[in-house]
Formats: structure tokens, sequence, C-alpha cells
């Protein structure tokens, strides 16, 4: 019996980024664990990824290519050879092209997060072709945007420093559900007397650990950071060393943090004063009195709200105001994507479009429903007439649902999907493509939680049919006849060419050193922001950015109210009086892990929290039948009724495939296809709903 250790590395959107090792026995992989000597894994996974061979050997793995023979939407197909697919789609992708290349659409996200199976040979035959780019708004834009004009790119403290601090914020985030490690390392910091607290409007498994809960209505976190900042003004908790030294704008923050009293801000947010004093208090007697390390974990559950761009912005200009950013413990963490030096030229080769430096029309993907029922006459650009989907399931994952699925189903759009499973998206497909998972190919990561490249080594042959993105693309191009050597580099050559090896910050990492070691760290001092040096132009922390007043934007933190709230929508709120978030269930990551038997058993069914005071105003009591809706549409859910939602506020856990739900939606069928104010990115959370019980004989019918 042949047994090998093969190191990889997790592909999914999370910010761990886990180093892997994979027991491979006689070409089967038996076993995916953490790797033990890596700083951020330490040898422990999630309890998806740690059954990640069920995925993989999964009975409804997709193994040969399939043609549709039924409606769009019935998932009815008849399987056909790779040559007879990969055909079909050069024939309808070069016949759209030749009237107009804007007419096709790629659609992929972070289904892998990898450098060579993400965009890198997709988006060589993409540009090359002339097809529409896609703008990838549908998790991290509004923060990423956020951070690019407050630190100059989306870079943060290392994790691993965070069991040193005294105090952490822990906002907008449930890591036991969505950041392991962050959180393991927290409970170390607890451990060693750090304070936790958590700021999030549901009390997640995360909130019930700390020591604190703070409850804001969703969409309401920049008025709590501005009220901080008021606090810490007022109370002269302010490090003035480095905010002279190292910021940009006080002046004009301190005017608009004096606009947010605690009173102002508790009315707005729905909380105690106390909570806001409490907590400001802490923060800079902590940080600048006693000059202890306070961190904050930021996550991007807060910005998907109408305001989230600048309540990024309010937040992240809290560490600079007390000096946290000296200590390594301290500062802020959002992303360390920005860190990482990627040479995304090499990789996607945008001088293959035609015309170069003038692009094509840009699609969000993030308002995919909306574009897909666009005709042509609105001055859009041309109707969509092809879709080719990649790392992602938008009919489940996307807003506005409804509109998706129509656009989906429309029988004069041409969509190829490459898939592992049939998605609710594949459902819809004309042509299905079988594509590896993690375990059959090679790739490349970066992180966005922590500061290692990774290798992610192949461990097994491909199963059945199934083909590397990299390799679907390969033929593909082939097949549209071009010639560009560049469409001949194989996945090694890929991943060599995927990181800056020039910049100091990858000094000695290369693709060999990779996948012989499995991971390295960036060449990255433990406190970068010690004494400034941010990659903004100004070198500083901008509170006051120069860009965004350049671009017409309010360059000061500001509190942007929701779209769907009491106050800016009074007449909508009058009709659906509860507003609704649907972040990630526990075992499920987006859409990915939905169909893996052993997760969903554990989730059980799609669950609505409400609070008992709304539960019996409408007559609701645990465990019956509800139906969430508002204009845009509805779901089922089991109720659960809890004091974990506050008043107010329901949450349905999240995303389920909507072929799995009792009533074949899910949450995306309420929320909107409205855009942030910075990134025009989903705002998932800004959402109202009315809830009502559903009779047993409606259940019936």
């Amino acid at each position: 019996m042949a047994t090998r250790i093969v190191r990889a590395a997790c592909p999914h959107d999370c910010p761990d980024t886990c180093a892997l090792l994979v027991t491979v026995e006689d070409g089967r992989a038996i076993k995916v664990a953490g790797d033990p000597e890596h700083p951020g894994t330490q040898g422990v996974l999630c309890t998806k990824v740690s059954r990640y061979t069920e995925r993989t050997y999964h009975p409804d793995r997709l193994l040969t290519p399939l043609r549709r023979v039924g409606k769009k939407g019935e998932g009815r197909f008849e399987p056909i050879s790779w040559d007879e697919a990969l055909d079909e789609i050069a024939e309808r992708l070069s016949s759209i092209a030749a009237r107009n290349p804007e007419a096709i659409v790629p659609y992929s996200y972070a289904g892998t997060m990898g450098l060579v199976q993400g965009e890198s040979m997709a988006a060589r035959f993409f540009h090359k072709l002339g097809a529409s780019l896609l703008d990838r708004t549908i998790c991290a834009s509004a923060g990423a945007t956020a951070l690019r004009h407050t630190y100059g790119a989306s870079v943060g403290m290392d994790m691993e420093q965070v069991v040193d601090a005294k105090l952490i914020i822990i906002w907008g985030s449930n890591p036991i559900t969505s950041n392991l490690h962050f959180w393991t390392r927290a409970q170390e910091a607890k451990r060693r007397g750090a304070t936790l607290v958590a700021i999030d409007p549901y009390r997640s498994l995360t909130a019930e650990k700390c020591h604190r809960h703070i409850a804001p209505m969703p969409g309401t976190d920049a008025a709590l950071a501005l009220a901080m900042m008021h606090v810490l003004i007022r109370d002269d908790l302010i490090d003035h060393d480095y905010v002279a030294r190292n910021t940009v704008g006080f002046d004009a923050l301190r005017e608009r943090a004096m606009q947010f009293s605690p009173e102002t801000a508790a009315r707005i947010c729905g909380i105690p004063v106390d909570d806001i004093e409490w907590l400001a208090g802490l923060y800079g007697k902590l940080a600048v009195r006693e000059r202890q390390p306070v961190a904050i974990r930021l996550n991007y559950g807060m910005q998907r709200v109408h305001g989230g761009g600048q309540a990024v912005r309010a937040v992240a200009c809290l560490p600079s105001l007390v000096g946290a950013w000296r200590e390594a413990a301290g500062g802020l963490l959002l992303s360390t994507s920005g860190f990482f030096p990627v040479d995304n030229a090499a990789l996607q080769r945008p001088d293959l479009l035609p015309g170069w430096p003038n692009l094509p029309r840009t699609i969000n993907m993030s308002t995919i429903g909306d574009a897909l029922l666009d005709d042509g006459t609105t001055g859009n650009g041309p109707k969509i007439e092809a879709v080719v989907v990649y790392n992602s399931n938008p009919v489940a994952v996307a807003p506005e649902s409804g509109k998706v699925a129509a656009g989906f189903g429309r029988d004069d759009l041409f969509t190829v999907v490459l898939e592992h499973f049939r998605t609710d998206t594949a459902d819809y497909a004309d042509i299905v493509l079988p594509a590896t998972t993690q375990l059959e190919h090679i790739d490349v990561h970066k992180a966005y939680g922590h500061t290692y490249f990774l290798a992610n080594n192949q461990a097994v042959e491909p199963l059945g049919q199934a083909l590397p993105n990299t390799e679907i693309f390969r033929r593909l191009a082939a097949r549209m006849g071009f010639t560009e050597s560049c469409f001949a580099d194989s996945d090694e050559a890929i991943a060599s060419q995927a990181v800056l090896r020039e910049d100091k910050r990858a000094a000695g990492i290369s693709w060999d050193s990779l996948k012989a070691r499995g991971w390295q760290k960036l060449n990255i001092a433990k406190a970068p922001f010690a004494e400034g040096g941010f990659p903004s132009a100004s070198g500083k922390c901008e509170f006051y950015s120069e860009t965004m007043a350049r671009e017409g934007l309010d360059p000061v933190p500001a509190y942007v109210p929701p779209y769907e709230a009491p106050s800016s929508a009074p007449e909508l709120f009058a009709r659906y009086p509860l507003a609704m978030i649907s972040p990630p269930a526990r075992n499920f990551l987006n859409s990915t892990f939905v169909n893996v038997d052993s997760l969903r058993a554990t989730e059980g069914e799609p669950h609505l929290d409400i609070h008992p005071l709304d539960a019996a105003a409408r007559g609701i009591a645990n465990g019956v039948q509800v139906r969430a809706f508002n204009d845009r549409g509805s779901m089922l859910a089991r109720a659960r009724v809890t004091d974990r939602a506050r008043q107010g506020l329901v949450v349905g856990l999240s995303i389920w495939w909507k072929k799995l739900a009792p009533d074949g939606k899910n949450a995306n069928e309420l929320t909107s296809q409205r855009l942030t104010d910075l990134g025009r990115a989903p705002v998932f959370y800004d959402c109202l709903v009315e809830v009502e019980p559903v009779p047993a004989e409606a259940l019936a019918s």
C-alpha cells in the first residue's frame, strides 16, 4: 500500500487560507488535515474543510460534460464528449463575438481563491476575446475601497500577534464560523486577561463567548464609530504625537465626530448610551493612558449596507487616533491581501484586450439580474447573449434572486457553467463542464487574514473526465484560434508567474520554494505601521482623503443611513418593519458545502431567528414555518424564537441552495440590487421584510 503526504492549501473564501496535509493512499485521498507546522493553521481545520474528501468523492460529482435537454432551470441533461462540448461553445462564442464580443460576459468569484485556477488562463481568454469585463464586487469591494482611501491598500495587523492584545473588538464578524484561527488566538488573549467585545446586531456564537455584546441595528456602525471618536476627543484619549506624525485631516475628522454625541449615536444605533461611553473609554484608556495593545477585528458583514464603505472608513480611523499601530498586537485587521506582491499583469494579461488600454464595458456582478434582463436599448451596451460561469453560483448567491433566475432562464441566452456539482446555476446551463477540485490540480494562494503565500500541490489525478479551469480555457482558446504563446502556458508555468519576486516583501519566495515547503511568510514588520509608512499617497492614515474629494465623495468618514430604515424609508418601514440579515451558517461557506450531506444534516433546514416580542406580535411560535417577504420576493423558513436576534431584526443563516430549500428559494429572494456608497458592492444586510406564520393547510397545498 503506497501512502504519501501532499502539501496543499484550502481554496475557499475565508481569511484563514489554511495549509493542508493531504494523505493519499494508492492514488486516493483519504484524509485532509491542517499542517501543524504552519503558524496560522496550527494543525486545526474547520469542520467544513476537514471533510473535504467527502466533497471530492461525493457521489453527485460532475464527471463528464453535459448538454441541456430540458427547459432551463429543470436540471435535465445528457452526457456529451469534451470535443462536442468545446466545439459547440467555440462556435456559439465565435458567432456572438463576430457581432459584438461585449455581448459575452464571464461570471466568476471565489469558488477558488487560487491565483492559477481563478483569474489566470480564464482572464487571458476573455481579454483576448474582448468580452465584457466583470466588476467582482459581491463580497469585499466596499471595504477594500474604504481601506484604499484610508490606508492606501487592504493592509492591517498580523493576526498572529493578537494573543498579546488587552482589548479585542470583534466588529461585524463571527470568527467561530468564518475566521477560526483568529478566534483561537482571541481565546488565548482572553485567557491572558484581554477583554473581548462583540459588535454585531445578532448574538452570534462568537458574541456569546465575549465579555460584552453591543447590538446596533444593521447599517448604523459608522454612527457608533464616530461617537467613539467623539468620546476619545472629548476626553483627550488621543495619541497626539501619532496623529501629528502619521495622519492627515484630524481637524476635519474632529469636526465630524463632534456631530455624533453618544446620545445621538445611541438613538441611531438603538443601543444604550452607556455602551458607547464604556467602549470608547476603555479603548482610549488602554491604548493612550496605559500603552496597552488594543485590536479591532473588522469583517465584511458590516459593509453590506448603503453606507458600508464609509462605515469601514470610520472604524479604520480609530487605531490611528489612539496610536494602536505602535504595538504589534494593536491596530485593525480587515484584510491583509494588499501586502501580497502578485503579478496580476502576468497572470491575467490585460494587454490582450483589443484596443488596450481602451476597455470594454464592465458588468457589475452584484446587479447581474438587471444586466441579464436588459434588452440592450438602455444605453448600457449590447444585450447579453452569453454567460460563462466559473467559481461561482450566481442563481443562489447574487441579490434579488428572482431576477437572477429570470435572467438565466432566458431562452435566447447561451450559458456555460464550469462546476463540481449541479448547482442552482448549473440547472440553467446549456453546457455544463466538469471542473477539478482542489485535490486534483495545482495552485498558488495568497491570503486576506494572514501574510503567508501557500502552494497547493496536486494530490490525486482528476476524477472521471474533470479538467482544471486552466485546461478548459486553454482548450477553448485553441478552438477559438488564439495563437499567443501565453495560451500554451502550463499550470506550472502560470504558478511560477504569480509572485512578483523583485518585491522585497517576497524575497526568497518562488513557486519552486513554495511547492517544496508548502508556505512562506512575507517579509513584513510585526508592527508594520508603528512609525506610519502606510501605502497611501501621503504615507499616512488619511482621515481626510484628497482622492475622495476629487471624485466628488465625502472625504471624511460619514454616517450614511441604510436605504431601508425607518428614517430613510418610513413608508416602506410601515409595511416591512423588520430588518433582515443573512450571515453565513457555520457549516456552509457561501453556497459551497450545502450539498455535503453531513454538513447539511447539521444545519437541518433553513431557519429564521426572531426576537420573542416580534414573534408574539405576529402570532409566531417557536418551530413553526414562517414566510419572510417584501416587494422583491419571499422565502419559507422554520422560526426560532430567540433573543439572539435583537428586537426589530430577523436573521436567516445562509446561503442555502434554492433547490434544497422547502420552497425552492433562499434569503436572496429578499435582498436588493442597490449598491453601497463606495465600491459599488451589494447591500445584502440593508433589507426590510415582514414575517408571518404559514398555516398548515397552506404548506400542504
